[in-house]
């Protein structure tokens, strides 16, 4: 029998369930499949032992605790995942398992063999020789972001649950929506989640542990043209296209995420519409640096200004809205966070991987509610589309760091 039985049984169950969430919506939930979804985790939650558990009317939340078995005064440590899908096809997840991969074959998705795990592609394949691995059938995502971190936490708990000789603090469970469309953790309720440290469990690979992200903000361009015949178009004309590329080309050209990496920052123009009349462009401006990320943000807009001085009016219109800063400005004030997962990791022979995140996770955000809350890996490779899988073996490991840092919690107090 495996030591967490239910983990992959949870696990296949709850990504065969739509939970993609929907960038256009303003309402908490983003859809009410998310809803549906979390009154089923709140059922999951109440079976497996915990109490306390309800969905938090703010944020959409499911809260639970799983109480403490010391007399031990220890720190209440939080852990978080979330259970919405990215923007792609998430309708009829039929999770594939490929048992005692040899870590060098393609992997064939589909019957057809038109979508491949192929190791010349992915590489990081080869790490997985051995193991157990779960795909899609290559016409939906996986959904192990984050329902390997959702069915992790929950293994964990029951884990405790059925072994009290584990000693542990108070230990509080946040499972979210929304995470991927940037608004899941916007209303989070740090005092109704209790927590005093925590953790996201959304990583990816054995031994991620994060805890400098981005600093992100969303940036968009009005631009209004005008438009004449172009036959007398001399003079007269303001091509609202060409402004907007224009506009782009004034950006520093280097400054774009396909010539970046490590600690280098960007400006993404991810979506750019436009006619002779009018135009618009979407970005988003990135970097792990505070003061830099500021001064992207003041070049973006004078770029605009200087543009709308040339022609005398306001054509370009800049919206930049900030969505998160990096964490690491709250966490490396007290390191305590960090290093009991590093603690856990050697317990457990993890060796961590520590890098700065080309990204941002929940935690980005809840760090600045004051709740210090870095990122642990929860197994999945190739995240948000059709060539994503989680390694079984992965996700018990996961699952072994949650339950050994609530152990090491207590023994430490």
């Amino acid at each position: 029998m495996a030591k967490y039985e239910n983990l992959i049984p949870r696990f296949l169950k709850y990504v065969k369930i739509n939970t993609r969430s929907n960038p256009n919506s303003t309402t908490i939930p983003s859809e009410p499949r998310l809803m549906d979804f979390a009154k089923g985790l709140v059922k999951d939650l109440k079976a497996i032992g915990l109490d306390n558990v309800h969905i938090n009317d703010q944020s959409a939340y499911v809260y639970a605790t799983l109480p403490a078995n010391t007399t031990k005064q220890v720190q209440k440590i939080g852990f978080i995942s979330h259970f919405d899908t990215a923007d792609f096809n998430s309708e009829n997840i039929q999770p594939q398992i490929v048992e005692d991969y040899d870590g060098k074959s393609v992997i064939k998705l589909d019957d057809a063999g038109k979508f491949t795990l192929d190791p010349a592609v992915f590489p990081n394949l080869k790490n997985y020789a051995g193991q157990t691995l779960i795909t899609s059938d290559g016409s939906t995502l996986l959904g192990a972001d984050d329902k390997s971190g959702v069915a992790e936490i929950m293994a964990a708990m029951e884990y405790l649950l059925a072994h009290p000789e584990i000693k542990h603090g108070e230990i509080e469970i946040g499972l979210g929506p929304d995470e991927e469309i940037g608004s899941g953790a916007d209303h989070f309720d740090v005092k109704d989640f209790g927590a005093d440290i925590a953790y996201t469990v959304d990583g990816g690979p054995l031994g991620q542990l994060e805890y400098e992200t981005f600093n992100a903000a969303d940036a968009q361009v009005e631009i209004t043209g005008t438009n004449v015949h172009p036959a007398e178009a001399k003079g007269v004309m303001v091509n609202a296209s060409q402004v907007a590329m224009d506009f782009h080309a004034a950006l520093p050209a280097h400054d774009r995420p396909e010539n970046t990496e490590g600690r280098e920052g960007f400006f993404h123009l991810y979506s750019m519409n436009g006619t002779v009349d009018s135009a618009h462009l979407g970005y988003i401006i990135r970097d792990h640096d505070r003061e830099i990320f500021e001064d992207r943000k003041k070049l973006f807009q004078g770029i605009a200004d200087q543009m709308n001085k040339d022609f005398g009016s306001d054509r370009l219109k800049v919206t930049i809205k900030d969505q998160y800063y990096n964490m690491r400005e709250v966490i490396e004030k007290d390191m305590t966070v960090v290093d009991l997962a590093k603690d856990a990791f050697a317990a457990l022979d993890i060796k961590p991987l520590i890098f700065p995140v080309r990204g941002g996770t929940d935690g980005s955000k809840i760090s600045f509610m004051g709740l210090p809350t870095p990122n642990l890996f929860a197994g999945g490779e190739n995240m948000h589309g059709r060539f994503e899988y989680v390694s079984e073996e992965t996700m018990e490991r996961a699952t072994d760091v949650v339950v050994e840092i609530a152990k090491l919690a207590e023994a430490q107090a």
